[in-house]
């Protein structure tokens, strides 16, 4: 990859939370970002973030780009779920900036919360494969088929695979499944991408400090059945996590990441 090329990311669920954190941080560092997301103004509103990190930060400053690299975003309201949906994403994103060198594959719901296994309702079940097991599979089915096609050849993708993918917390049926599923996807990817210079990595977060781990810090239902104050963490750590795993040569890669609120429970779960 031309180090002094602007390079291209597609990032999904980029209207709040770590998706947001991720843009801003790729747009701040000179990147060009698709971002989609199902609210278009929350796209807009990390747009506007975007710029006013980009403003603040000086020319080349933040990561070593040589001046007069230009980052632009492009916002289109996509729900991944649905595969037509995700088709005009990717061709937005072709016609705007002609290729691709990155998706973040990010956008995902966790489902209805503390609700038993055995209340699931099934609705509730395919909502949440849908997003976070479906959409990843469209999105990264485009990806692949963009990235295998273009010239020069090649790209990454980065799964959002969340600690869940290794172990749950309680009543996470839904999301536990399909963010297991996604550790297997991140595989299969990085098998098969080998002879187009297509590789996958996998970030797996736990206790970044969004929207939707807002109540991280009154309580949470814990393995024993208590419910306990758990720490959390600066989602913009998360972001530059992301950021190293994408800007590594296409030799090279992060296969899995693991990045977490130090003093979390997660190591010590059940």
């Amino acid at each position: 990859m031309n180090a002094h090329r602007t390079k291209i990311a597609i990032v999904t669920g980029a209207g709040s939370g770590i998706g947001r954190a991720v843009a801003v941080e790729l747009l701040r560092t000179g990147w060009s970002v698709t971002l989609a997301g199902r609210r278009a103004e929350r796209l807009e509103e990390t747009a506007a973030l975007a710029r006013a990190a980009l403003a603040d930060t000086p020319s080349g400053a933040a990561a070593g780009e040589p001046a007069g690299k230009e980052s632009t975003s492009l916002c289109v309201r996509t729900d991944v779920s649905r595969p037509e949906e995700v088709t005009a994403l990717f061709d937005a994103t072709r016609n705007r900036f002609g290729r691709l060198d990155l998706l973040f594959n990010n956008a995902g719901t966790f489902g209805p919360g503390g609700v038993p296994f055995e209340d699931l309702p099934y609705e509730a079940w395919r909502h949440v494969v849908g997003t976070n097991l479906d959409g990843a599979f469209l999105c990264a089915q485009a990806a692949y088929r963009q990235m295998k096609e273009q010239d020069p050849q090649g790209g990454r993708i980065i799964n959002n695979g969340s600690i869940s993918a290794h172990t749950p917390r309680p009543r996470s049926a839904a999301y536990t499944a399909t963010k297991h599923a996604l550790t297997g996807l991140t595989k299969s990817l990085s098998l098969d991408g080998r002879p187009y210079r297509i590789v996958c990595g996998q970030i797996d977060i736990g206790n970044a400090a969004t929207d939707m781990t807002s109540g991280m810090a009154t309580g949470a239902l814990q393995a024993n059945g208590e419910v306990a104050a758990e720490p959390v963490m600066d989602v913009g750590d998360v972001g530059r996590t992301v950021r190293h795993m994408a800007e590594l040569p296409l030799e090279a890669n992060v296969q899995f990441a693991t990045v977490l609120a130090s003093a979390m429970p997660y190591v010590g779960r059940g």
